[in-house]
This record gives structure tokens, C-alpha cells and sequence, in this order.
């Protein structure tokens, strides 16, 4: 299932974004602060409506569908890591099969492991650290096994190795068809570990296309107005100033 993005204007936020998305691959979303990149993937998600143009699922408009329909496809983890209800791990877990219907153990326990937080499962939710809520808040996404995850700084309150075991685990999802779009500010993740790189500056299409050339220096210092460069071998690329 294509996701895309038609014409998207939103406010002063975005301007006239189009994006065709293909499912079985990683997209990051990069830009400086105030870009637009939470605001491009609350859209896709169906959590804002454009003033202009559309979302759609193979040029059907997202709209169309029922919240229901839309939660089965979309998987979302905001930026804000909030809890409201103070329930035990795999409760909030089991919340993410709420679109089908079911509490399925199979996709639960899956994430669970996956994630290394099964050992959390009969912890109160409000008792953990900030990097164990972030992973279970996306174990509560993945546990619904959508067609898209999409995911605004998903590695901001993580180690270094659970850093790099959330990577992998959207690698293995995108593998085995997901489309995955994550909003990443570490530039050397996103050339690192996506398929495809969307750049925004001030709510326009900067860049859009491979890695290496939507996060080519000279992009990076028309955007972020910093002069870098890559080091390392592809796949291992790290990022510095000069």
C-alpha cells in the first residue's frame, strides 16, 4: 500500500509537500528545528487535516477512511513520551491490537521481547525511566502490527545500544514490507540506516532522494547553515564539522 502526501499545505508550517512513500524501506524525515517534520507526519498520520491537498493510500483519499480502517494501517508515536494511565506495561502494550479487535499474546510478546522490555511487563507504566517508556510506547505501536509506522524521534530518550536495537528491529519491519518513516535529527542515523532521505527547510521540499545525496554536505550547509563532512565507509558514515 502506497502512502502519499499531494500538494500538503498546512498553515505557515508546510507548503505544498508532495511525497510518494513506498512500503519495505526506511524514510527519514530531517530539517532544522521548526521545519515542519512533526507537522509533515502528524498529516500523514491523519492526525491534521491540510488546508490544501491530500493524504492517500494508493490515491485514496485517507479521509475516506474510517478511523478504524486508518488505525489498522498507521501505527503513530508521537514526540511526546506521555502516559496517561498509570496501567502495567503489557496492558498498554495490548492497547496497540485495539483496532483489530483482540489482545492477541503472539504480536505482543514478539514486541515485547524484541524491544527488551519483558521484564517490564507487570511494572506500573508511570514507574519508568524515560528511555523504558519510549520503548514501550513503540511496543505499543508495533504490537498492532500496522502497515506504516510512523515515528517522530523515536531514538531521542535512548542509549546508544537500544539506539541501534530499535534500528534494526524497523529494519527487520520494512523488511518484511512496513513502510517506516521516522523523524531523525542525528543525521549519521539517517544516512546510516535509511532508504531514503526527505529534507525540509521552513516547511519546503529541500532535498528528497537517496542518502548520500539528500544529506550531501552542500545540502547540509544550505539547510542547517553549517559546514560538515562524511567520514567513514558507507553504512558506517559519522558526521564532522569543516
Amino acid at each position: 500500500m502506497m502512502l502519499a502526501a499531494r500538494e500538503v499545505s498546512v498553515d505557515k508550517r508546510l507548503s505544498r509537500i508532495s511525497l510518494d512513500l513506498a512500503p519495505g524501506s526506511i524514510t527519514a524525515i530531517c530539517g532544522p528545528n521548526g521545519a515542519g517534520k512533526s507537522t509533515l507526519l502528524e498529516a500523514l498520520a491523519g492526525l491534521l487535516v491540510p488546508d490544501d491537498g491530500m493524504v492517500a493510500f494508493d490515491g485514496v483519499d485517507a479521509s475516506t477512511k474510517s478511523p478504524r480502517d486508518r488505525a489498522k494501517c498507521i501505527g503513530y508515536l508521537p514526540q511526546a513520551h506521555e502516559i496517561a494511565w498509570d496501567v502495567p506495561v503489557r496492558s498498554l502494550v495490548e492497547l496497540g491490537r485495539m483496532p483489530h479487535g483482540d489482545r492477541l499474546s503472539g504480536p505482543v510478546d514478539a514486541t515485547l521481547d524484541a524491544l527488551d522490555i519483558a521484564q517490564l511487563s507487570h511494572r506500573r507504566a508511570q514507574s519508568l525511566s524515560g528511555g523504558e517508556t519510549a520503548r514501550v510506547l513503540l511496543a505499543r505501536v508495533l504490537a498492532g502490527e500496522p502497515r506504516w509506522i510512523l515515528a517522530d524521534e523515536p531514538l531521542a530518550a535512548l542509549d546508544i545500544a537500544h539506539q541501534l536495537t530499535l534500528l534494526r528491529h524497523l529494519r527487520d519491519a520494512a523488511d518484511k514490507g512496513a513502510g517506516v518513516v521516522l523523524v531523525l535529527h542525528d543525521l549519521a542515523h539517517a544516512m546510516n540506516h535509511a532508504d531514503r532521505v526527505v529534507v525540509l527547510d521552513a516547511g519546503e521540499l529541500a532535498a528528497d532522494g537517496r542518502c548520500e545525496d539528500a544529506l550531501d554536505p552542500r545540502v547540509i550547509e544550505r539547510v542547517w547553515k553549517v559546514p560538515v563532512r562524511w567520514i567513514g565507509e558507507p553504512n558506517h558514515r559519522a558526521l564532522i564539522s569543516g
